[in-house]
Order: structure tokens, then C-alpha cells, then sequence
């Protein structure tokens, strides 16, 4: 095995030295950019790490990553920076709102971190200005958290069912219950490389914030269930996860007070709740920040059931192996 994991590392290697990597960039924007037999094989690198972490100190010795953050963050943060840590690498914290990218051109600013970095972490809140970071890197840039995708948290979750089956998530019913968001996005997208059925259950979809592309090839690949009853979607789902209602930053607008309600009221029905699974084996995700009493009731949780804190824990992993395979 760790002959493989030596001789996979090198073919990487040699596939960016020659630019190839499958036609696909450097950086992880989303997984719908990467070729599937490279998503499958990041996700067994990040089982072997979680499983073996002492194998992986020292791989990053020397490399530092640069942490970048418009939103919030408890996650993303702490993982990436305790995998860096843990690899033998370091990591910088940068609150965007106290860096000079609020008063000059982005790409200039990401060209200046790239002379002193081997990693980008951004987590933004509009694609376009990680579209706009990507440009200007001369490093890989992981997208932390955009308003279009959740890359970092999609592989933590394919983590999380791949242990708890103690194998291949391919085939595993997933279903979401939630506002059609950037998790739903990349959810989509690597489920259609792992053969992950997905049932979605999204009574809010905003069509602008939709990648129809993944959508369209989860569905050709006859992966894709859409429906808005909720019931049925979990009676036979292995997995139910879901999200907050509200984007983070929004949550505790005053502003955004008006629309919170109207999507509270629409949502309720929706709530991951023991009457909605009473007729379901279903184990629950949530990829946290959680608002209990509204997605999700703390009965269900903390319940035996419930994966949640695994699944923010596999966040580490993840993160590891993001960053050994792009190194």
C-alpha cells in the first residue's frame, strides 16, 4: 500500500510538472474541474491518512499555507490549520477586512501571496473574486467556501459515509433536505464521480446559484432524485443531511430579518426532526454552523443516530489529503 500511495503521489507529480492533470487546473474550485479517477483517489488518500496519521508528519515541512477569510469560520479554519500543523507545515490567518485586497485589485494581491506561500486557502463569499484569485496565483488555490461551492466540505462528507460503511461511498442514498445551496452544488459534483445516489429535497433553489452542468450529469447518470416530499425521500435513504435555511452571514441580519421569516415558514415542514424519521434508518449530517429548532432539533442532533461530529471532525482529513495531493 505504501508503495502505491508513493508511486500515485509521483504520477501526480509528473502530471503537473507537464501541465496535464487531465486537461484540468491546479487549483480546487470545484470537483466538477477534477477527473473523477483523481477525486476517488483523494478521497482513499484521505481514509489512509485518517486512518494512519503518523505516516504524513513532515510531508508538508517547509510549505506554508495562507488562510484567507471574508466569512466566518470555525471549520475550515480550525482543520486546514491544525493539518498544516500536523503535516509539519505552518499556516497564516488573514481576516480579508484587515489585508489590503479591500483596497486594491485582487490578482496583484494574490500574486504578492504567492511569493511566499505553497497554498491559498480562500473562503469568499462571491465566486467571481475566487475566480479573480485564481487568475493571479502562481500556487493552488483551495476554494474554502464560496456562494457557488463547498468543495472541502463535499469531500469531508463522502469521508464520513466511505467510514462509517468501512468502504466505497458508491451507491450510498444520500438525501438533503435544505435550501438548494453551495453544499447541494458540490454534493452534486462529486457524487456523480463516486456513484452516490442523491435524493434532493430543496423547496428554496435560487436558479441563478444552481450549477445546471452537475446537475444535468448527476441526473444523466440516472443518480439524481428531486422531490418535495420529504417523507418518502427518507424511508429508504441510508444518510439525511442538511443545512441551515439562511446563509451565515445573513442569519442574524436585521436587514435580512423579513426574508429569515418567510424562509422559516417555508422551511418548517422540512425540519430533520424524530417524526420525519420515525419510519427511517437513516444516519443525519450536518455540515455545521447548526440553528437548532429550525433545520434540525437538538434531539436529532445528539442523537445515536446522528454523524454530525464526525463529520466536522473528518473536515481534517480532508483537508490533509487536498493538500498532500496538490503539494
Amino acid at each position: 500500500m505504501l508503495v502505491f500511495f508513493t508511486h500515485a503521489l509521483t504520477r501526480i507529480y509528473h502530471q503537473k510538472e507537464a501541465g496535464c492533470m487531465a486537461g484540468t487546473p491546479k487549483h480546487l474550485i470545484d470537483w466538477k474541474y477534477r477527473d473523477d479517477a483523481e477525486i476517488r483517489e483523494v478521497l482513499a488518500l484521505a481514509r489512509r491518512v485518517k486512518r494512519q496519521r503518523w505516516e504524513f508528519q513532515g510531508h508538508l515541512q517547509g510549505r506554508t499555507l495562507v488562510m484567507i477569510f471574508q466569512k466566518t469560520s470555525t471549520r475550515t479554519r480550525v482543520s486546514f490549520e491544525a493539518g498544516m500543523t500536523e503535516l509539519g507545515g505552518h499556516a497564516i490567518n488573514l481576516d480579508w477586512h484587515t489585508t489590503n485586497f479591500t483596497l486594491s485589485d485582487i490578482r496583484s494581491e494574490t500574486r504578492y501571496l504567492s511569493r511566499n506561500s505553497a497554498f491559498i486557502m480562500a473562503r469568499l463569499r462571491s465566486h467571481s473574486d475566487l475566480l479573480d484569485m485564481a487568475a493571479g496565483a502562481t500556487v493552488p488555490v483551495i476554494n474554502g467556501c464560496c456562494n457557488l461551492y463547498h468543495p472541502c466540505q463535499a469531500l469531508a462528507d463522502m469521508l464520513t459515509i466511505a467510514e462509517d460503511r468501512d468502504a466505497d461511498p458508491g451507491g450510498a442514498r444520500l438525501t438533503y433536505i435544505g435550501a438548494y445551496n453551495n453544499v447541494v452544488n458540490s454534493l452534486v459534483s462529486i457524487s456523480a464521480a463516486l456513484g452516490v445516489e442523491l435524493t434532493l429535497v430543496c423547496p428554496i433553489r435560487d436558479r441563478a446559484l444552481v450549477d445546471e452542468e452537475s446537475r444535468s450529469r448527476l441526473l444523466g447518470l440516472g443518480l439524481l432524485t428531486e422531490t418535495l416530499d420529504a417523507k418518502a425521500a427518507v424511508a429508504d435513504a441510508d444518510y439525511v443531511y442538511t443545512d441551515t435555511w439562511i446563509d451565515m452571514e445573513y442569519f442574524n441580519d436585521p436587514a435580512f430579518a423579513g426574508e429569515k421569516d418567510r424562509r422559516c415558514e417555508l422551511m418548517l415542514p422540512y425540519q430533520v426532526n424524530a417524526a420525519l424519521l420515525a419510519d427511517s434508518h437513516a444516519k443525519v449530517m450536518h455540515d455545521m454552523p447548526m440553528h437548532l429548532g429550525f433545520e434540525i432539533t437538538g434531539e436529532v442532533a445528539e442523537s445515536e443516530r446522528s454523524i454530525i461530529y464526525d463529520q466536522a471532525e473528518n473536515r481534517l482529513d480532508a483537508q490533509k489529503a487536498i493538500l498532500l495531493t496538490l503539494a
